[in-house]
């Protein structure tokens, strides 16, 4: 009886410790949320083999308040080998590209942090239409990411 006592009563302290459970890492703001729905990721391929993983976040969507004179992305990718880089909205050069650390003002909107991948905000001058973005490196090129434009 005695043990039971014991037993029973660990297991409150214990069990009554845990406060999270699974579902807790599900919890997002508002801008992540907006974060996660406007993030896009593409292959960067030459013919059948990958060269690397290339992501972006339309910043104009999360943050319309802050970002609405031009085009803004968060970028981050990750490559096998960088050379000649280049990344084009519906085949403009970008206006503005600030390299980030791994840690930054949008952290908070994806869960990727390794020390391997490159961090940008990335600026192009305002489009009217829907945008499309393509990251290039050398003979390598990603799938065009594609983001419809909300009407104004």
């Amino acid at each position: 009886m005695k043990s039971i006592l014991i037993l029973t009563t660990l297991m409150l302290i214990f069990g009554g410790c845990s406060h999270k459970n699974a579902f807790s890492n599900f919890e997002m703001t508002q801008k992540q949320e907006l974060g996660a729905s406007s993030l896009q990721n593409s292959k960067v391929k030459a013919g059948e083999r990958v060269d690397g993983i290339f992501s972006a976040i339309y910043l104009n969507e999360v943050y319309p308040e802050s970002f609405n004179q031009n085009e803004y992305f968060y970028v981050f990718y990750y490559l096998k080998n960088e050379e000649n880089t280049s990344l084009k909205l519906n085949g403009l050069a970008p206006l503005k590209i600030k390299k980030l650390e791994k840690e930054n003002q949008f952290s908070h909107l994806v869960k990727v942090q390794n020390r391997w991948t490159q961090y940008y905000l990335v600026s192009f001058a305002q489009q009217e239409n829907n945008i499309s973005l393509v990251f290039e490196n050398g003979q390598s090129f990603s799938d065009a990411l594609v983001y419809q434009k909300d009407e104004q």
